[in-house]
């Protein structure tokens, strides 16, 4: 994973509506709707009054919550301030996320024709008993009719997400989903465990023993199976979770380019309710609450509420984090100027350790976590970021 250029940054546009809370999101979203018909004019707002002429944008990335509650005259004008308040950069990335039941064929030619380029499926599962565990308003039949219609409605660039590791989940039964999304040939692939939130309904619902989670060892043989089964079907696993379609173009150019800016610390600027931005060495972020948001904003305060100032050692330990999230690794000559120091020498001792146990893998250019050692990242990493420099 390469440091990024300076001043190519992204856009991120958090819409908070959705029309029903899955018990496992986390998110912040709401699902009173009443509140949607304005929205726009506050975000446009927001924009304007946060203009930043020194950096260049190649990526727009619309998230939730659902977009797809909103309607494509809204999700134009928000991409029409983005241009008019922000320089954009021509072939920029404009990606909007849709969950199936939210949206149809003329809704998707309408974002399309909005300028929207790259959409994002929020299917998790092909399968209606899934469906029905995480609470989905959607069924089977409705992701495969979300997929058609975007193919129908001009777009090329479709990602599909997925989620695994449900309670009492079979190498089967996952093996049903992964094979339909590949049939389906999306451009790209997310396959997320299912984590357990503190505060979400799933956790109540484990802490009253009303749900068992899944067993580790099964949750790991399951990640071993999806990269080895995607990549024998030609995507390519980028990052722990995300898989890039390898077609005549490379499976570089279909990786998403918005989020590859957050495993590389490239500045990013957020708008809307909990949405954060990082400009080194400050990140900052919303108010998690549509009603205080829209009222300071409409008051003429920004919505901010709290900025950190981040020191040199801890961009640095996000760097480690992040970078080791992707399969590249970490890119070694740009750590080490960017920090001034050497990598290999500071954590020498862990990264031997882990190579030893084939978790690591230790190249003249990078340090990346090998397959295996992807699987144990949230207990890798605390190795290098406990250790004091």
């Amino acid at each position: 994973m390469e440091f990024p250029p300076k001043k190519k940054a992204g856009i991120y546009i958090h819409i908070p509506f959705c029309a029903k809370k899955c018990p496992y999101c986390d998110f912040y979203s709401i699902t009173d709707l009443s509140l949607t018909s304005g929205f726009a004019n506050v975000l446009l707002q927001e924009m304007g009054a946060n203009r930043l002429d020194t950096l260049f944008f190649d990526t727009l990335y619309i998230g939730g919550g659902t977009p797809s509650i909103l309607d494509g005259n809204q999700i134009y004008r928000i991409l029409e301030g983005a241009f008019r308040y922000f320089k954009v950069m021509p072939g920029a990335e404009l990606t909007m996320e849709i969950n199936p039941g939210t949206v149809n064929l003329s809704q998707l030619r309408e974002y399309r024709q909005a300028g929207i380029n790259r959409i994002n499926i929020g299917i998790q599962s092909f399968q209606d008993p899934n469906l029905d565990f995480l609470g989905r308003i959607h069924c089977a039949r409705d992701a495969n009719l979300s997929f058609d219609w975007a193919i129908q409605a001009g777009f090329a660039n479709i990602g599909i997400d997925l989620i695994y590791g449900l309670p009492r989940q079979t190498k089967t039964n996952w093996l049903k989903d992964l094979e339909h999304a590949v049939r389906l040939q999306p451009t790209h692939l997310s396959c997320y465990m299912l984590t357990c939130e503190p505060g979400t309904p799933l956790h109540q619902d484990m802490l009253r023993g009303k749900v068992k989670a899944a067993d580790d060892g099964n949750i790991r043989q399951l990640f071993d199976f999806t990269a080895e089964y995607l990549e024998f079907h030609e995507y390519i696993q980028y990052e722990v979770s995300n898989f890039a379609r390898s077609d005549e173009a490379g499976s570089e150019a279909n990786r998403s380019r918005h989020n590859m800016k957050y495993w590389s610390l490239a500045p990013y600027i957020g708008f809307g309710p909990s949405a954060h931005s990082f400009l080194e060495p400050k990140r900052y972020w919303n108010y998690a609450d549509v009603k205080k948001y829209i009222h300071e904003i409409e008051a003429g305060r920004p919505a901010v509420e709290e900025t950190e100032l981040l020191t040199s050692e801890q961009i640095m330990m996000e760097a480690v984090y992040l970078q080791l999230r992707t399969a590249a690794g970490i890119d070694l000559a740009g750590f080490n100027q960017k920090f001034d120091l050497d990598f290999v020498q500071t954590f020498d001792k862990i990264i031997a350790g882990l190579e030893k146990d084939a978790l690591l893998k230790l190249s003249r250019s990078h340090c990346a976590l090998t397959r295996k050692g992807l699987a144990f990242l949230d207990t890798i990493v605390p190795m290098f970021t406990s250790q004091k420099i």
